[in-house]
């Protein structure tokens, strides 16, 4: 059986590959992609941008998507063929001490994630171990589930912001991650939720999903105080510190934008006299991934709503070209093998 892959070769040098399907090792299953997302983190990959640390050239992508299992290697149950799936992008290596506390996103051992280290989904076929799977029903949206990697590592930073109920809630960031918080962070009934982007337009589609209300940063200084919890989610040079501010005092804050070095301008003192707890989150554990794919399921978050943009793998560098281009009116773009 024929199947094709993107491979990012070097940065800014890609090519579309058919050869032979990958045939699944010990305890690995194979899985025919249903969709696949791209999001920022790909962008870096293909402009080179990514930690050289966290990247292995030459590369297929991919490490947001949704399939059904086609084959199982040997010691893999069998009744997974042909399950709708999803699958954790850490490698982690499940024996270290933090893995073996459940916080396989703090793994000690070298690092190994699907689509940056290892082939990902831009392809026909991607080969994962069945210990990372999370099967979906019969029936399953696998277009919508192609997005619950970004809603996984949402969940990791709404579980750490522990959200009560009557509670000031803002969101900075109305991109992926930020539109599932709100779907997520509705769902705890707060007293307000207010979403802050510098694409007002981006900012009001939070409406539908739960949120009270939209603001520009610019319109944001009177807001400086008020929240009982901040999710910040856009990675951009001043989001952090901007989200520390927003904080009341003794209020919380959970940081999950990628951010360059030295770009957080985080004041200390403020921190200290704000008595604040501050957060961040890389990736989603096991337990996060959890939450996530039985939310999809009891349908209280709908990833189909954040999708704008599908193209087939033969148009990887039209979908690219639209990832991070800051148009408001472009949310996920997904390539559909």
């Amino acid at each position: 059986m024929k199947s094709r892959a993107i491979v990012v070769d070097a940065p800014g040098s890609h090519r579309l590959v058919t050869g032979e399907r990958p045939e699944p090792g010990p305890g690995e299953v194979v899985v025919r992609v249903a969709a696949a997302g791209i999001c920022m983190s790909d962008r870096e990959v293909y402009d080179g941008h990514r930690d050289p640390g966290h990247v292995r050239y030459p590369l297929t992508p991919g490490h947001e998507w949704s399939g059904t299992v086609e084959a199982v290697g040997p010691d893999v149950d069998r009744a997974l063929v042909g399950r709708g799936t999803v699958a954790e992008g850490f490698r982690s290596c499940g024996t270290c001490e933090r893995c073996r506390c459940g916080e396989t996103s703090l793994c000690a051992g070298p690092y190994a994630e699907t689509g940056f280290t290892h082939p990902g989904g831009f392809a026909d076929h991607v080969v994962v171990p069945a210990r990372l799977l999370h099967p979906l029903p019969d029936g399953a949206d696998l277009r919508a589930a192609a997005l619950l990697e970004p809603a996984a590592v949402t969940a990791a930073a709404v579980r750490a912001g522990a959200p009560e109920p009557g509670e000031r809630i803002a969101v900075v960031g109305a991109g992926t991650l930020g539109l599932l918080a709100v779907q997520f962070l509705s769902g705890y009934s707060p007293r307000e939720l207010t979403v802050i982007d510098p694409r007002l337009r981006r900012a009001e589609l939070a409406g539908p999903m739960g949120a009270t209300g939209a603001r520009t940063p610019e319109r944001s200084p009177t807001l400086r105080g008020r929240f009982d919890l901040v999710v910040e989610t856009a990675g951009a040079p001043t989001t952090a510190a901007d989200a520390t501010l927003l904080a009341r005092r003794g209020g919380r804050v959970v940081l999950t934008g990628m951010f360059a070095p030295g770009a957080t301008g985080i004041d200390p003192v403020h921190l200290s006299l704000s008595q604040l707890t501050v957060r961040s989150v890389f990736g989603a554990p096991p337990a996060a991934w959890s939450f996530a794919v039985r939310a999809y399921i009891a349908r209280r978050i709908d990833p189909a709503a954040l999708i704008t943009h599908e193209y087939p793998l033969e148009r990887y560098a039209d979908a690219l070209a639209l990832v991070g281009g800051g148009d408001p009116g472009t949310g996920k773009v997904l390539l559909r093998p």
